[in-house]
């Protein structure tokens, strides 16, 4: 079993979950089973979290971008919302483990029923609250400081007014603790986006390997390498 008893834990993971696709290709599957398959990897990197006490993570689930996508495919990723969101469903059982469900983001461009599901979802607390899952769902970084800054000027705030705390109380994160350790999964180097804002003094894990194969031996690897590293946020190091 991982040790973290001698190792630094990030408070807020995000994960950027990529390869479900290319890991669906290679083995001659629908993209669906893909993200299937993701979605089991998911449920037991939030089920760690929970044992490590790490209390807040970021999933990016669906990109503004991702609206260019193929239209059978977007049915596709409909349908297996619809199928997570079900009675008795994946977010049903997550509740159940004492996942707290958040959304960053906007759900315009989805069907009518989905985004009443969701919203249904984000009002139930679990008996006892051991995680706090943020999904990120029609998101973008840019268009989220874009969105903030238009709720600060219909607000009236006078340009002398838009401070750092200003800006990060109209966030979709407001209240939420900015991100420790970002994981990209898929063999990209990049952020592509993901908040841009909340990730500034994040840590970057990229691998190769495809979420759907991210186990939490992998995970672990992530914490153990964010763990080796000296987190001096702009002071002096202790090394010297």
């Amino acid at each position: 079993m991982f040790d973290s008893t001698h190792i630094s834990l990030p408070t807020h993971i995000g994960i950027i979950m990529d390869g479900n696709r290319r890991w669906a290709h290679s083995r001659s599957l629908s993209h669906v089973e893909g993200h299937r398959e993701a979605r089991q990897r998911i449920s037991e990197i939030i089920e760690e979290l929970i044992r490590l006490k790490i209390p807040y993570v970021t999933l990016w689930a669906w990109s503004t971008k991702n609206w260019k996508r193929n239209q059978l495919f977007i049915q596709d990723m409909f349908g297996l919302a619809r199928e997570s969101l079900s009675m008795g469903g994946w977010f049903q059982d997550m509740v159940d483990i004492g996942v707290k469900f958040s959304q960053v983001g906007v759900l315009n461009g989805f069907p009518d029923d989905i985004r009443n599901k969701v919203e249904s979802l984000l009002s139930v607390n679990p008996t006892e609250q051991k995680i706090q899952v943020n999904l990120a769902i029609g998101y973008e970084g840019r268009d989220e400081i874009i969105r903030a800054v238009r709720a600060l000027v219909a607000d009236g705030v006078k340009p002398e007014e838009v401070t750092f705390d200003a800006i990060s109380q109209k966030l979709d994160t407001r209240g939420i603790p900015d991100v420790d350790l970002l994981i990209r999964t898929g063999g990209e180097v990049r952020t592509s986006g993901f908040m841009i804002w909340q990730c500034a003094d994040a840590e970057l894990c990229f691998t190769k390997c495809l979420m759907p194969d991210f186990t939490v031996d992998e995970l672990h690897n992530a914490l153990a390498e964010y763990g080796s590293r000296e987190r001096r946020l702009g002071g002096d190091s202790k090394k010297y």
